[in-house]
């Protein structure tokens, strides 16, 4: 028998021998001392004999009893964990244990913590807890693993006068003077980092669900309209997926709130949503049309999870991107429906984008990681579990059939319902339910990394495909997958659809329907594989079938989604060094009367920034090259909104016009700085409305300089003023935009006073332009102690190493930082920081091939001349 608690330090995960059945948790948060006590009685299970019984608690003072005395108590902090010991085996069976702790509300925005608002003029603390991955321990100890459900049952002490909210409905209420006790309603079988707590002031408005679920926004006190349309979004979106997943939402209520201090974008805690302003907010005066679509879909994903996620929960961290994979894929379902004119499922091209440039690093990591101590979860809240999850799930649907598949996912979610479920549980009922070999095909998507490039060579009748492991730095890995290849040739009539179980396969094309009268082939003539870019792969084709779709682009003949494909694979194989940048700019060209938002946002790629440090005497011509390729759709939408106009001409109005600014065109920024000085005479003028305040504050900072820095101070006047977090976020990611070294720095350190909140720093280290990226370095070796003592949290520190690294391009620069890191490096944003370490190589490398290229400045100059 073991005889010691330490020999359960350094363990993955908490041992099984007893779990937990239910919480009856009381808590008093002292808004005041920033402090909170507590007491927990715990029903718990004792199912194999064991003199301990071990839990999570981290930065919290625990006393244990028990029904039995315990004979110790001990914690190892760096565990996170509590072992409570008795003199004797514990009976087989249940018992109670009891326990009182006390904790700090701390400021870093995990666990239970403050965060601070203005009431009448006055700085306030509310307290709010967020809890996903593994911080529920330090708000309680707690059995703090996704697999240990149990019901939770909440009373809250605290001051008469404020909003308290949990999970559950409020039973009843006693006031005693200053003080009220609130008792809430005991919630159903949940994961510990789901339970949530809200305490502070708030207006609210409210909506009911078809089925009279009763739904709610919170608001600081008078902002409760600008819930309006989340509130409008949430009740909908929950009468979709009741019929979707054929399963009620779970709960009697839910609640949503808006949390100044907030580090994520959203938390899906059952039945009380948590939400960063900018995600939850919306003003029809105040606010972008990219805002209004950034709420819908957090909303629809949050609310997603509702289901996915909460009612079945991931068995272990490992199966995270069962949550967010389908939380993300489910969300655009919603808003596809909800808002059609959005054209929502070609954005989401956005999303497999940014998973297929993650996973093309060789420091990227499978779908399904294995997770071996609490702090390296944070790691894998990324874009593969996300974005490269969602992507194929969408892969696996349009494989499957969108009624099969949506058939097998609500008895999925029947089957596994307040319970636990691993990858290889969905794929076990999709594989029931389809009779298709799912579990086969989507194994090689999740248990390794990376994923194929499919090379297609044309001979004569007969298309030959071949796979290889695409990595960005233009090696080859040894992965091999099973491919759901989907081919049309010359029209969308008739497509092919077939598995590449190998490393090699050829298919029949019919070329007769896409050749003209004469036998020629005509603009029709085209082959395009991964149609609508539903799989999760790349395609390099061969000059022939290249020539075809360019041609196919230029007549317009293609989807959308195919456009905004063969953009970016074509970006992502000159990276790699697979094709030119002279061939690329030669594709770009092909786009030069685009004027839909959603692929003109695929087509502003990096290639001007990586212009500058390849070939700096070509980089201006190439930057018009550029403008060229955006100025007529530009021209057509102007600076100011036209009645009626839809609402991606918004969206592509401020996209083309940031992009303008970012590439130097003068008149764009002679406008914008024009309007500026309007719009801080007379705040209520309608010349810069949301829509484009960001190109013109870029434009105001493109012409800031040490010595003439009025338009710096102008917009700093507008951040010290607005209480719009939107506003705010776009004046951040604006400052450091500067072309000026001594002003990114003033932003930089700007940053690091208390009138930024911390959440808020990665929109001024993503605003950070070329010429600021030395001075930005050097400041964060500086602060570097700073730093990670103020953003401890994985998302967070991971910005400012991402930010600051990846906007590097030489050998040189790589191994000056790694230098720097060397026993510095923390699992926090270990990852973060080898993945753009391999970034700046992978740049460096692409930059050497752009040098050697023989037609590049011919080419440029061609394509310039073909444009006056």
């Amino acid at each position: 028998m073991a005889a010691s608690p330490e020999q359960f330090r350094g363990q993955a995960r908490l041992p099984r021998c007893a779990s937990p059945l239910s919480y009856d948790l009381r808590l008093r948060p002292d808004l005041a001392a920033c402090a909170f006590s507590g007491s927990a009685a715990v029903a718990v299970a004792v199912s194999a004999p064991t003199r301990f019984l071990v839990l999570n608690a981290a930065e919290l003072a625990v006393d244990g009893s028990s029904d039995l005395v315990p004979s110790e108590v001990v914690q190892f902090e760096e565990d996170e964990i509590v072992v409570i010991g008795f003199g004797q085996d514990l009976p087989i069976g249940e018992g109670v244990l009891k326990m009182d702790f006390t904790g700090t509300l701390n400021d870093q925005m995990r666990g239970f913590y403050r965060s601070k608002y203005e009431y009448k003029g006055e700085s306030r603390n509310m307290a709010v807890t967020q809890f996903e991955a593994a911080d529920a321990r330090r708000c309680f100890p707690c059995w703090d693993e996704p697999a240990f459900k149990a019901k939770f049952k909440l009373t809250l002490e605290v001051p008469s006068e404020l909003v308290a909210l949990s999970n559950m409905p409020v039973i009843k209420e006693t006031v005693h003077g200053p003080l009220k006790t609130v008792y809430y309603e005991e919630s159903p079988l949940m994961s510990t980092y789901l339970v949530a707590i809200v305490v502070g002031l708030f207006d609210y408005i409210e909506g009911s669900t078809l089925e009279g679920t009763k739904v709610r926004v919170y608001t600081q006190v008078g902002k409760s309209n600008q819930g309006k349309f989340a509130l409008d979004v949430a009740v909908k979106s929950l009468d979709l997926f009741k019929d979707y997943f054929a399963t009620p939402y779970p709960l009697p209520k839910l609640d949503m709130v808006a949390i100044p201090d907030f580090a994520a974008g959203a938390m899906e805690n059952y039945g009380l949503v948590t939400y960063r302003e900018t995600a939850l907010l919306y003003d029809e005066l105040l606010s972008s049309a990219s805002n209004k679509q950034q709420v819908a879909i957090t909303v629809a994903h949050e609310l997603a999870h509702q289901w996915f996620g909460n009612l079945v929960t991931m068995e272990w961290w490992t199966h995270l991107w069962l949550n967010e994979g389908f939380a993300s894929w489910v969300s655009y379902l919603a808003v596809e429906a909800l808002f059609p004119e959005w054209n929502n499922w070609t954005q989401f091209l956005d999303e497999t984008t940014s998973g297929l440039r993650l996973d093309a690093l060789a420091e990227s990591h499978p779908i399904e990681v294995d997770i071996n101590h609490a702090s390296e979860i944070d790691a894998i809240f990324d874009s593969i579990s996300y974005d490269k999850g969602a992507s194929v799930i969408r892969m696996l649907q349009s494989y499957l059939g969108a009624e099969r598949f949506q058939k097998a996912l609500a008895s999925y979610i029947k089957k596994y319902a307040y319970s636990n479920a691993k990858t290889e549980d969905l794929w076990a009922v999709l594989e029931e339910e389809s009779g298709e070999p799912v579990k086969d095909l989507m194994t090689t998507w999740t248990k390794q990394q990376g994923y194929p490039v499919i090379y297609a060579k044309l001979d004569g009748h007969d298309l030959h495909l071949e796979q290889a492991q695409f990595l960005s730095d233009g090696s080859s890995g040894p992965g091999l997958w099973i491919v759901p290849i989907t081919s049309c040739c010359g029209s969308y009539d008739a497509q092919k659809k077939f598995l590449l179980k190998g490393k090699t396969d050829k298919v029949h094309i019919d070329l007769t329907a896409s050749q003209n009268a004469g036998g020629e082939k005509g603009e029709n003539c085209w082959i395009k594989l991964n149609v609508d870019q539903t799989g999760f792969y790349r395609v390099k084709y061969d000059d022939e079938l290249a020539a075809g779709l360019e041609k196919a682009i230029k007549a317009n003949k293609l989807s959308l989604m195919d456009k905004i494909g063969i953009v970016e694979d074509s970006y992502s194989l000159s990276v790699a060094r697979k094709q030119t940048l002279t061939s690329l700019l030669r594709l770009l060209n092909a786009y030069r009367n685009e004027s839909d938002y959603t692929v003109l946002s695929h087509v502003c790629l990096g290639i001007d920034k990586i212009s500058v440090d390849a070939a700096p005497e070509l980089s201006r011509d190439i930057k018009q090259l550029l403008i060229n390729l955006l100025l007529s759709a530009a021209k057509t939408l102007g600076w100011d909104p036209k009645e009626g106009e839809s609402h991606l001409d918004v969206m592509l109005r401020s996209l083309l016009l940031i992009a303008l600014v970012k590439l130097g065109h003068d008149e764009t920024i002679n406008e914008g700085v024009r309007r500026f000085h309007i719009f801080i005479k007379d705040r209520k003028t309608n010349i810069l409305p949301p829509d484009t305040r960001k190109a013109s504050y870029l434009a105001v900072m493109r012409t800031v300089t040490t010595s003439s820095r009025a338009g710096y101070d102008a917009l700093l006047k507008i951040y010290r003023e607005t209480a719009e977090a939107q506003e705010k976020s776009r004046i951040l990611g604006s400052l450091s935009s500067c072309l000026d070294k001594d002003i990114v720095l003033e932003a930089l350190n700007f940053m690091l006073t208390d009138e930024v909140r911390n959440q808020d720093a990665f929109y001024v280290l993503g605003g950070i332009s070329l010429e600021g990226r030395e001075v930005a370095w050097a400041w964060l070796k500086e602060n570097w102690d700073h730093v990670l003592k103020t953003w401890p949290s994985s998302s967070l520190i991971s910005d400012f190493v991402k930010s600051t690294v990846s906007r590097f391009t030489t050998e040189e620069k790589a191994a000056e930082v790694s230098e720097f890191f060397a026993g510095k490096t923390k699992p926090s944003f270990e990852r973060a920081l080898k993945q753009s370490l391999e970034r700046v190589r992978i740049s460096a490398r692409w930059i050497e091939s752009i040098r050697s290229e023989p037609n590049l400045a011919q080419t440029v100059n061609e394509l310039l001349q073909h444009d006056m």
